[in-house]
C-alpha cells in the first residue's frame, strides 16, 4: 500500500528545506526525505552572501533574531603561497553560519508549515508510473515505506539515490576532495579568508559563538599521502602557505566537526531536470571560492517551488512545468556558472603569484572579481 503525498523532496540541505517549506506553506502535502539524521555538520564554507540572507529573510528566518550570534564579514583576502594578497569589500554584510545551525533553523520552519519529514531514511528507487505519477521506495532501519506523489524533486547534492542514473556530461572531469573542520582559538577579523595552496585552496570564515570554519578544496592527486583525518588534510595543505601555517597552528579542531566529501567533480554546466527538477548542488556544483553556493541552493528552491506550486494547481502541464523550470534555471545559473569556473581556472594557473601586483595596478578589479561571482539582488524572485 502506497503513502500518498503531493510532492517529495529527496535531500534535506539548505535547497531541499526551504523548497519542502515553501510547498508546504502553500498547502500541497510536503515530505522531505533525508538519508542522514539532522542536525549534522556538513562539509560547506558556511559563508552567507548578502544574497543568501536576503533569501532567507523572505523564507521568514531572520539570523539575528535567533540566539545564534553568527559572525560576521566586510571584506575578503586572498592569500597567496608566496605570500602576496589581493583584498576587496564584500558587496554588502555577510554572516558565518554553520550548517548545522542553519539547516536545524530550516526544518524549524518547515515543520511548522507542514511538511513531514523523514530522515535516517534511504531511498532505493524512483520511478514514473501511470497518470505522471513518480512511485519512491524508501527504507528507514529495516522498515520498508513506498509513496507515490505527483512530483518530486532532487535536492540531494552530488550522490545520487539508488536507481538513478549518473550523467558525467554536465561535469568536468578533475576529482576534487571536499574537507571542513571548525576551530577554536583563531581570531579573525571581520572578512573571509581564502588561501591558495598545492593543489586547491582553504578558506576560514568567522561562524557563530566566536569559532572559525576552515573548508577546503583540494584535487585527489593533492590529498593522497597527506593523512586520513581532516585535520591531516588540512595540516599538510598549509605546508605550501606559510601564512595558512600560521593560522592553523594557532587553533585547535573542534571535536565533531570534522567531515569531508569525495569525489566531487564541479559543474561545467546545470542540470536542472533528468525525470524531475534538481535544486541545490544536484542542479549545479559551483566551485567554492565563489562563496555563492547557499545563495545558488536557496535562489534555485525559490524558482523550483514556484513552477512546482503551479504543476500542482493544474496550471501547467507536466511538459510546461519542466519547460519553463529548466529555462528559468539555465537563465539565471548559466552565466553565473560560466565566470565561476573562469575565475577557477585563473586561481589554478601557474602566474596565480603576479595577481596581488595586477590588482594593484588596476584598482578597482579585485571588487569586480568579488561581485562577478554573486547572484543579483535585483534578479531575486520572491514570488
Amino acid at each position: 500500500m502506497s503513502k500518498e503525498m503531493d510532492v517529495i523532496v529527496i535531500g534535506a540541505g539548505i535547497a531541499g528545506s526551504s523548497c519542502a517549506l515553501q510547498l508546504a506553506k502553500q498547502g500541497h502535502r510536503t515530505l522531505l526525505l533525508d538519508r542522514q539524521e539532522f542536525p549534522r555538520h556538513k562539509t560547506c564554507g558556511e559563508f552567507m552572501s548578502p544574497e543568501t540572507r536576503e533569501m532567507l529573510e523572505y523564507l521568514g528566518i531572520h539570523l539575528l533574531g535567533h540566539e545564534v550570534n553568527p559572525g560576521t564579514m566586510e571584506h575578503a583576502r586572498i592569500i597567496m603561497p608566496q605570500g602576496g594578497e589581493i583584498t576587496a569589500p564584500l558587496p554588502g554584510q555577510a554572516y558565518g553560519i554553520s550548517r548545522y545551525v542553519l539547516d536545524a533553523l530550516l526544518h524549524e520552519k518547515a515543520l511548522e508549515a507542514g511538511t513531514h519529514i523523514a530522515t535516517k531514511t534511504t531511498v532505493m528507487n524512483i520511478q514514473k508510473v501511470e497518470h505522471q505519477m513518480y512511485e519512491v521506495e524508501t527504507r528507514q532501519g529495516n522498515e520498508r515505506f513506498r509513496y507515490q506523489a505527483k512530483a518530486v524533486i532532487g535536492a540531494y547534492g552530488t550522490k545520487k539515490p539508488r536507481g538513478v542514473t549518473a550523467s558525467d556530461d554536465n561535469r568536468d572531469d578533475t576529482v576534487y576532495v571536499g574537507v571542513k573542520s571548525h576551530y577554536s582559538g583563531i581570531t579573525l577579523p571581520p572578512r573571509v579568508e581564502l588561501y591558495f595552496c598545492e593543489g586547491g585552496y582553504v578558506g576560514m570564515s568567522p561562524i557563530e559563538n566566536g569559532a572559525v570554519n576552515v573548508a577546503a578544496l583540494l584535487t585527489l592527486d593533492a590529498v593522497q599521502g597527506s593523512g586520513k583525518s581532516v585535520p591531516e588534510i588540512l595540516h599538510a595543505a598549509s605546508l605550501t602557505n606559510g601564512r595558512l601555517a600560521q593560522r592553523i597552528a594557532a587553533g585547535t579542531p573542534v571535536p565533531g566537526t570534522q567531515v569531508s566529501i569525495a569525489p566531487l567533480h564541479l559543474s561545467d554546466t546545470p542540470e536542472p531536470w533528468s525525470e524531475y527538477p534538481h535544486i541545490g548542488d544536484a542542479l549545479l556544483m559551483l566551485p567554492p571560492l565563489c562563496g555563492d553556493g547557499m545563495s545558488v541552493a536557496l535562489r534555485s528552491s525559490l524558482l523550483c517551488s514556484h513552477w512546482t506550486d503551479k504543476y500542482l494547481k493544474g496550471e501547467l502541464s507536466y511538459l510546461d512545468w519542466q519547460k519553463e523550470y529548466t529555462k528559468e534555471a539555465n537563465d539565471t545559473f548559466t552565466q553565473l556558472l560560466r565566470r565561476a569556473r573562469r575565475i577557477q581556472k585563473l586561481a589554478f594557473a601557474k602566474t596565480n603569484r603576479f595577481y596581488p601586483g595586477i590588482t594593484r595596478m588596476i584598482p578597482g578589479l579585485a571588487s569586480y572579481l568579488v561581485k562577478a561571482t554573486r547572484l543579483s539582488e535585483s534578479g531575486m524572485s520572491t514570488r
